[in-house]
Formats: structure tokens, C-alpha cells, sequence
């Protein structure tokens, strides 16, 4: 049953990397050498291709600097760097679209000395707008320049470029002792490439194409000499490829061509989303940055649409932080979690490998395409080494199909679920004590494989780390969601055998669980269970995940929504990920003492399935608030667990991805946990169990909600102490019910 243990057990008691506990780099961390919040990078996304920029629209590489046009885990462009006149302009704004399909850069001229000191050119004579977006891996951008003097101008503009070919995992900060080869630059008449041969035996090419053809350009630098009379401007077109091409000319044409494809596919995906509006101005802002920014992250998979977990450093597939997302988005729009179910399923482990921690049944945690990547010199390559994405897997099965009743679907991915559960109960359960378990397989694995994975996130009280295997307490929730949804499953798909067994194991787990992790001292559950089965006697945030898959017994749930309320717990912002009175807490940690709005959001969905809704109302107050302080309206991945102080905004933590997509997608599923929405969709009915609309929010309409083929408006208004619920135009027929 355990034929792949072999040395997991030497493995997984091994200790810290050296140097961890005296602050050294944690393993494959993202090392805080330069604060993302000092630069406040912004960036765009289409597909596998994202770009982080400056304010100015360049990209000014260095040390610990996430800058570039990323293309599969590698950065095509290290530098782009415009002068005017030998100076860097001055910003004027920089804003994204809403719906994030563009960046514009508005700048203008510094004062211009001549060769004598003697001004030349006064400040805000010339007005330069930058217009940039990514489609299909390239990088399209407008350059626009205009004249505002009286007199004549004659103006040079350089744009500089480079290109180093970097590993992500060398962005991050990874030292490799060899690199590839750099091939000579090919010019053209208007377009120069950069190519770059890694140890893998893999070329990678950045072609760059300018319209106008500059008056000269080399293999680092473009030269424009521009004569503009009063009111005249003059535009500039390139196109920044990701790949050899082959047709580098009219490159305005391909300008257009992209951008009305860009924006034609974009309206399309987003035309099937559910909206909504509301009472707060400020709260529809920050909702429809959410879902903007959730479909930017989607990258579309031959199985369908799939959201990469966040930028700069998660722009990739990750199983557990796609299917929270998809949970987060199932009432909006299912067609998300349609996408992430069947592309997790084409790439389930069907076979041992160690080094990738894969097991027959197991579902992906990673997937990397990086010249690092395909040598092994990160395991990334496609790895298996979570221990909640085989459950949340199977949560999410059942999850969709309680939304849709898609049965096909379901019918089509039984298999999967199948073998995900058959995981569970051997693979998963390492001493079958009927508990599910981690631990790596190789010293290249993730130590920690929950999803709070750093190597210090699993102590004792006193500060002693963990050693394992270790059974997470928010896993024995997901396990018993997974098997709660598999005996649903079974009973549409008439195996009642199975349904029957699922549903015993998961009272099973219920009944063991309760037992070994409910600590009446510290008034929640614990942690974790170590390798010995002794208990990590933690206060934490992962207690709010069994409430959230309804594993916790009934008389237990009041204990855990008063310790994870308790001040030491909630910050004001949030739940903190451990209370601040133990022994590792650091509210400027990783995951000892921060606050992650989707962790916060399942917490929440936790304690309204238990009847708490106020108590879920006051998280949604609190990340509401905190993202009235933050740019965009946009929520982090995680900010500092420092608590809320009268008219200060939150603490942001350094190197925090933004946008990421389990926290854009935080929003929407506090919504839904608050107002209790749910569907029927056999009855072709919608569900409002015990709605509560929070503090900032008297009315909430939900427009364009579907169930089956139906599409319905739902209002709902605060009067006298309640909410009231009114159903507005319906396309075909559906019901809207409301418990009380």
C-alpha cells in the first residue's frame, strides 16, 4: 500500500535548511531584498507571457528587481529603458484599463540643457504617452509624441533594451554556477533579435521590431531623431516577440490587428460572469477589479480556462491555488472551474516519481517550462508535492457539480476523482491511522507541503519545529470534503456501494478527527499531529478550514469562531495565520503571523455554514477596508498581521504577488458566504439561507446570475434590521428562495 515510502521517513525528519533558523533563505524562497511596495511595479498578463514595468513603462532589471517581459518562466527583456533627449522623461500618470487589458504611461520632457548649461527646452513642452499591452507572447507598444511649444522641435529619443535570459528562479534569486550561451544578435532593417541557447539545448529568441524604422538601431539601442512642428506628434510602433519571427515588417498594422483581438477575446470571457452593484461606490470598484484582474490571471489550456496563481512570481499552473479560485468564482461563473478540473485531470500523477513527489492519483501542485525547470535544478518541472490539491481536487468535483448539474462532465472525470480518493485512503494515509499525511520524497522537495508551506510555518507551542510525516488539520477537512463529495457524485452517477462507503469513511475521519485535534486548553484545534501523533499545540487559522468543510462537530464551532476573533487572532484586518501569542508569531512573516485574504475568505465561508454570519460580515468589513488603503482597490496575496490602528491603512508585506488570483478572488466569495447564496440547479432554483448584508453594503444586486439556462436579477436591501430580497427580470424560468 506504501511501496513509495522507501526513505521518506529519513526525509521528512531531516532538518531545517542550514542557516534557516538564523534567518538564512528559506527553501526556494522569494528572497525580500527589494521591497515590491517601494517601486510599485505595474503589470499586465495574456496567456504564459506577463510583464512587470516601472511607472515609466521601462523595465530597469537589477538585484532582487522582478522587472521584465516574462515568456514561460523565462525573461525575454531585462531592459527597456526611453530617454528624450538624453534625460528620462518625467511621469505625468500611469494607469491600467479596468479591465486590464492596457497600460498608458503619460511623461514628459525634463529641462534640456545644451552642451554650455543654457536651457534648450523648457519642462512640459512635449506630452509622451506610452501605450503598451501583451497578446499571443508579444508585447505591443504605441509611442506617442506631441509637441506643445510655439517653436519647432528637434528631438532625439533612444530606447535602450537587453535581454539576459533569466530563469525565473534566478530572478528570484537562485544562484546557478553555469549558465547557456548567448548568440550573436541578428539585425534587420527596422528589427533586431536576441538569442540565448541554454544548457538544456533550447534557443530562446526576443524579437523586437520598431515602425518607423529608427535612424539607427544596434543590438542594445534604437536612435530616433524626430522633427515635430507646433501641435504635431509623431508615432512609434513596436512589437516585442517572445520567439524568432520570421515577418518583421508593418509592425503598426499587427498593432491593430492585436489589440482588437485582444479586446474582442477579452469581452468575450467576461460576458458570461455574473456582476454586480451596489450601495458602496468604492465596494463596485474594488469588485470589478477583482474580477478583472481573475481574468487576466486565466490562461486558456487545450481543457479549458485555467487561472495562473499571481504575479510576478506564481504565473504559472498551481493546482491548490487554482481550485480555491475556482471555489471562490463557482457561483459567478463555473466555467472556470470546468476548465481547472479537466486540466488538472489530463495531468493527475499515474505513477511514482520521487523526485517530482508524484503517486498514482495525485494531483499537480506546480508546473514550470524554464531552462531550470527541464535541467532538475528545481523540481518544478511538473510537481506533485502538495498535500491538499487531491482533496480540494475532488471538493471541487462536487462543488460544480452541485452548481450546474453537469452530469457529462462529472461522468467524464469519475475516473480521476477515482483515483484522487483512491490516494487518499493509501498513498495519502502513510501509517493508516486514517489521517492523510505528508513528506517529502527527496531533499529537493518542499518540506512543507500545505499551503502554508514555508519551513518554519508547523511548530510546537514552543517553537519547536514539526518533524514528520505531519497531518494538517485543514487536510482532514479537505479529506473529508473530498469524500463527503465523492458519495454525492456517486449517488448521480448510481453507484450506490460506493456512495455508501465515502459516506462512512468520511464519518470515520469525522469521529477520529475530533478526538485528536480538538484541545479544550486552547479552545480550537490543532495545528498539526507530528510524525509521533503529538499534537502542535498552535492557535492558527487553519482551525477555520474545518469549519468550512463542515467537519467540525456542531458543539465545537462557537469555540473556534471565538479563538479566531479574539484579538490575539484578528488583527482588525483579518485572521492573523497564527495568534499572536505564540511562540513563532511575527506579523511581518510569510505565513507566522500575516493575513491572506483567501484564507480569511474560506474562514469566513467556514463560519456562515455554521450559522455565524456576523462574524463573517466583520472579516469582510475588515479586507473592505484594507483595500480602500491599497492601490486599484486590489488585494494581496498577504500584508503584515500589525493590528488595525484608527485611520492607518494596513502594514504591506515586501514581495507580495499582486495581483493574485486566490485573493482577487477573496471578494466575491465573502460576498456569497455573507448572503448565503447557493444553487439548485435540478429545480432550477437559487438559494439566500439567512442573508446578512455587512455594515458597508444596504443593497446588493446580483445581476446576470445563471442557474441551468436560466439568467435572473437578485436585489437585496437592508430595511428595519433585515434584508429583503426581490428576483428582477428572469430569462426563462427560475425561483429564488429565502430561509430566514
Amino acid at each position: 500500500m506504501h511501496s513509495a515510502q522507501t526513505s521518506a521517513d529519513a526525509v521528512a525528519h531531516a532538518p531545517a535548511p542550514a542557516g534557516a533558523e538564523a534567518g538564512g533563505l528559506d527553501q526556494f524562497l522569494v528572497p525580500a531584498t527589494a521591497s515590491l511596495q517601494e517601486r510599485r511595479p505595474l503589470t499586465l498578463k495574456h496567456g504564459d507571457t506577463f510583464g512587470v514595468f516601472d511607472r515609466n513603462g521601462d523595465i530597469i532589471a537589477g538585484p532582487g528587481s522582478p522587472e521584465g517581459l516574462f515568456h514561460r518562466d523565462t525573461r525575454h527583456l531585462s531592459h527597456f529603458f526611453l530617454t528624450i533627449e538624453g534625460g528620462r522623461p518625467m511621469l505625468l500618470s500611469s494607469t491600467l484599463r479596468d479591465d486590464n487589458a492596457a497600460l498608458t504611461c503619460d511623461l514628459t520632457n525634463p529641462d534640456v540643457f545644451d552642451a554650455d548649461g543654457r536651457l534648450k527646452l523648457t519642462h512640459d513642452m512635449l506630452h509622451l504617452r506610452r501605450s503598451r499591452f501583451l497578446w499571443e507572447g508579444r508585447c505591443y507598444e504605441r509611442i506617442m509624441l506631441r509637441n506643445f511649444d510655439n517653436a519647432p522641435r528637434h528631438v532625439r529619443l533612444l530606447i535602450d533594451f537587453a535581454s539576459d535570459f533569466a530563469d525565473l528562479f534566478e530572478v528570484r534569486g537562485t544562484h546557478r554556477a553555469k549558465r547557456g550561451r548567448r548568440n550573436t544578435p541578428q539585425l534587420g532593417a527596422g528589427s533586431v533579435a536576441l538569442h540565448y541557447t541554454g544548457l538544456d539545448e533550447v534557443t530562446r529568441t526576443t524579437t523586437l521590431s520598431f515602425d518607423p524604422k529608427p535612424q539607427k538601431l544596434t543590438a542594445k539601442r534604437a536612435t530616433y531623431d524626430i522633427k515635430l512642428k507646433p501641435r504635431e506628434r509623431h508615432l512609434i510602433f513596436l512589437e516585442i516577440a517572445c520567439r524568432e519571427m520570421e515577418n518583421t515588417a508593418d509592425t503598426r498594422r499587427r498593432f491593430f490587428v492585436a489589440l482588437r483581438d485582444a479586446r474582442r477575446t477579452l469581452h468575450y470571457s467576461t460576458a458570461r460572469a455574473a456582476f454586480t452593484d451596489t450601495s458602496n461606490q468604492i465596494f463596485d470598484e474594488a469588485f470589478r477589479r477583482s474580477v478583472s484582474d481573475l481574468y487576466m490571471l486565466v490562461t486558456q489550456t487545450p481543457e479549458g480556462p485555467y487561472p495562473y496563481a499571481g504575479i510576478p512570481w506564481f504565473s504559472t499552473v498551481f493546482g491548490r491555488d487554482a481550485i480555491i479560485t475556482a471555489l471562490q468564482t463557482l457561483w459567478l461563473d463555473p466555467t472556470i472551474s470546468q476548465g481547472v478540473l479537466r486540466h488538472l485531470a489530463a495531468n493527475q500523477a499515474t505513477s511514482f516519481d520521487p523526485v517530482a513527489d508524484a503517486e498514482p492519483g495525485k494531483i499537480l501542485h506546480e508546473v514550470r517550462y524554464g531552462e531550470m525547470a527541464e535541467l532538475r535544478e528545481v523540481p518544478f518541472r511538473r510537481y506533485y508535492g502538495s498535500i491538499d490539491s487531491t482533496p480540494l481536487f475532488v471538493m471541487l468535483a462536487g462543488a460544480y457539480f452541485e452548481r450546474t448539474d453537469d452530469l457529462a462532465t462529472i461522468r467524464a472525470l469519475w475516473p480521476n476523482v477515482r483515483a484522487a480518493l483512491d490516494w487518499l485512503q493509501n498513498e495519502g494515509d502513510r501509517d493508516d491511522d486514517g489521517f492523510v499525511e505528508y513528506g517529502r520524497r527527496t531533499a529537493e522537495g518542499l518540506i512543507n507541503q500545505g499551503w502554508k508551506d514555508s519551513y518554519d510555518s508547523v511548530f510546537h507551542a514552543d517553537g519547536t519545529l514539526a518533524r514528520g510525516p505531519i497531518a494538517l488539520a485543514e487536510v482532514q477537512a479537505y479529506a473529508y470534503g473530498a469524500w463527503r463529495a465523492g458519495a454525492a457524485l456517486a449517488t448521480a452517477l448510481g453507484d450506490e456501494a460506493f456512495a455508501a462507503t465515502a459516506t462512512w469513511k468520511a464519518e470515520l475521519l469525522r469521529k477520529r478527527f475530533d478526538a485528536a485535534f480538538f484541545d479544550e486548553e486552547i479552545g480550537t484545534y490543532v495545528l498539526a499531529l507530528d510524525g509521533e501523533k503529538r499534537p502542535c499545540r498552535v492557535r492558527s487559522s487553519n482551525a477555520g478550514h474545518v469549519l468550512y468543510t463542515g467537519l467540525a462537530l456542531p458543539e465545537r464551532s462557537r469555540h473556534v469562531v471565538a479563538t479566531l476573533m479574539d484579538a490575539t487572532s484578528f488583527s482588525g484586518w483579518g485572521v492573523r495565520t497564527i495568534a499572536s501569542t505564540e511562540a513563532r508569531y511575527n506579523p511581518m512573516s510569510y505565513h507566522n503571523g500575516s493575513v491572506w485574504p483567501h484564507d480569511n475568505a474560506l474562514i469566513a465561508a467556514g463560519f456562515a455554514r455554521y450559522g455565524f454570519r456576523r462574524e463573517a460580515a466583520r472579516i469582510f468589513e475588515g479586507l473592505f477596508a484594507a483595500s480602500t488603503y491599497i492601490e486599484l482597490r486590489r488585494l494581496p496575496e498577504l500584508f503584515c498581521g500589525f493590528p488595525r490602528q484608527r485611520s492607518t491603512g494596513p502594514t504591506f508585506y515586501p514581495v507580495a504577488c499582486s495581483p493574485q488570483a486566490w485573493a482577487a478572488g477573496t471578494p466575491l466569495s465573502l460576498l456569497q458566504s455573507c448572503i448565503g447564496l447557493s444553487f439548485r440547479p435540478h429545480a432550477c432554483e437559487i438559494v439566500l439561507d439567512r442573508p446578512y448584508l455587512p455594515d458597508f453594503l444596504d443593497e446588493v444586486a446580483l445581476r446576470r446570475i445563471r442557474c441551468g439556462e436560466a439568467i435572473i436579477d437578485v436585489v437585496l436591501r437592508r430595511s428595519e434590521g433585515e434584508v429583503v430580497v426581490s428576483a428582477l427580470k428572469a430569462e426563462a424560468d427560475v425561483s429564488v428562495l429565502t430561509r430566514a
